[in-house]
């Protein structure tokens, strides 16, 4: 093995079951982040992974293959021995609903191998209609015993869905077992959040409905739907990305002093965010579908699925009362990119404005924060031109973190809450109150749901949608 994958840093032996295997997100996002857990010596030292599904890629060394190549096309710079010990360790096991002797026979025979002190991780990448059949068949076959179960958004399609299946999981595992996944929590920049607005005096005092006029939450993507027709069909940009990752990122904004970057600590604040987050008013809430997605392969020719949505939002409690969270998000959009904006109130003096160049005033104060991989947070404001005169312009204070950090290596997303997995850390995972709470929200619409309005690919969404935030938005109007 590799000096580099040796350590594993202490934790005990695991056997990770990823159901799923041969899906577009194993590809992507979740070997990838096993190798470079590997890499950088942050997996166990002993394991074992096997992958699961209802058909088989071949035999082992054929699905090993496949990784390889997956691996080959997604990580720069690859490490040979790091990967070759990495896919020594993988095996497939096919498995369905119906029947899942046979992987848990596997199951047992790697944890029997790697000792009495072996932990299990089950990783259900599996579409939301197959999950409750899943969770079923781990509670018949012993597959959730002594596990930690990670479970793909969404967590139900609805209220009464997300108590169901809440419901399965309790029959088979413990609240504390279970890894509700939100990737978007993952992020370096997502928990620098809390480091920027707590650890900086400049900021908090700052952090409230006296100083902040409105919060723009803002993911467009570029992308259309990417062959996910299907998928789409049956959940729709509201339940894809608005109940789970636009809102999570509300929540981390708003919540109050946690006390401590603790796991009870942090979530507990983080739902009483929710708890006041009013339910969601179809009058200030704009659907959109991008012209063509009725084309896309396995998409109904009459469909209304919404591909983009457009919210106002408000907490209702001291600190943010009256403040509106405007919330974006939509596919075959201008731009890709994840931005946070706390656009600031002007002061309450007015002799600057005279001061404006050309009778345009600058833009208002906005702290702006983009959750890229290497975190960029600016902040815009209003200073004097370099000359003779007193004249008004607009300054940016940034801070690039790649750049002031070159020697760090910061996590992927998934990267990242792999490994709080395999450390049994839920800090940054969502809880079943979380997910209620916030059905509870969006459930106006899905009970009364906006028009859906068409929208031009490359463009960014309707108008009414333009039109929703004072100020409009910071990006696209």
């Amino acid at each position: 093995m590799s000096s580099t994958s040796a350590t594993g840093n202490g934790l005990a032996p695991h056997v990770l079951v990823l159901f799923g295997a041969t899906g577009d997100l194993a590809g992507r996002k979740l070997f990838p982040g096993l190798y470079r857990l590997a890499a950088a010596g942050r997996l166990p030292q002993s394991f074992r992974v096997i992958g699961s599904g209802r058909t088989s890629p071949g035999t082992d060394e054929e699905f090993r293959a496949a990784i390889r190549e997956a691996l080959e096309d997604r990580v720069d710079e690859l490490d040979g021995e790091v990967l070759d010990d990495l896919l020594a360790r993988l095996s497939f096991q096919t498995s369905n609903a119906d029947d899942g002797s046979d992987l848990a026979a596997a199951v047992r025979a790697a944890e029997d191998e790697l000792g009495d002190d072996v932990r299990r991780l089950v990783y259900l990448s599996v579409p939301p209609s197959a999950m409750l059949d899943m969770i079923a068949m781990l509670g018949r076959e012993g597959l959730a015993e002594r596990a930690r179960l990670v479970i793909e958004k969404p967590f139900g399609l609805d209220l009464e869905s997300a108590r169901t299946l809440d419901a399965a999981l309790k029959e088979v595992v413990e609240e504390d077992q279970v890894f509700r996944i939100d990737h978007f929590l993952g992020k370096e920049a997502v928990q620098n959040i809390l480091a920027l607005r707590f650890a900086n005096g400049l900021f908090e005092p700052a952090w409230d409905r006296r100083s902040i006029e409105s919060v723009q939450i803002d993911v467009p993507e570029e992308l259309d739907i990417q062959g996910r027709g299907s998928f789409y069909e049956g959940t729709g940009c509201l339940r894809d990305m608005i109940s789970t990752h636009l809102c999570q990122l509300l929540g981390f904004v708003g919540l109050e002093d946690p006390g401590a970057f603790h796991e009870r600590r942090l979530r507990d604040a983080k739902a009483r965010v929710f708890q006041q987050l009013q339910p969601l008013d179809p009058e200030r809430v704009v659907f959109g579908q991008y012209v063509g997605y009725r084309d896309e392969d396995d998409v109904d020719p009459e469909s209304n699925v919404e591909t983009f949505v457009a919210i106002e939002a408000y907490v209702d409690n001291d600190r943010w009362r009256g403040v509106p969270f405007y919330l974006r998000t939509g596919k075959a959009m201008a731009l890709s990119c994840r931005t946070i904006t706390l656009r600031f109130r002007n002061p309450a003096c007015d002799w600057w404005q005279a001061l404006s160049m050309d009778g345009v005033n600058p833009g208002p104060n906005e702290l702006v924060l983009q959750l890229t991989d290497d975190a960029h947070i600016s902040l815009e404001m209003r200073a004097k031109k370099p000359g003779p005169d007193m004249e008004l312009v607009e300054a940016v204070m940034a801070v690039d973190f790649a750049q002031d950090f070159p020697n760090d290596d910061p996590l992927e997303a998934y990267e990242r809450l792999i490994l709080d997995v395999l450390r049994g850390d839920r800090t940054l995972f969502t809880r079943s109150d979380e997910v209620e709470r916030l059905w509870e929200v969006c459930q106006p619409l899905l009970d009364d749901p906006p028009e859906v309005v068409p929208y031009d690919k490359g463009s960014w969404g309707p108008q009414a949608a333009l039109d929703l935030p004072r100020g409009g938005w910071r990006l696209g109007g």
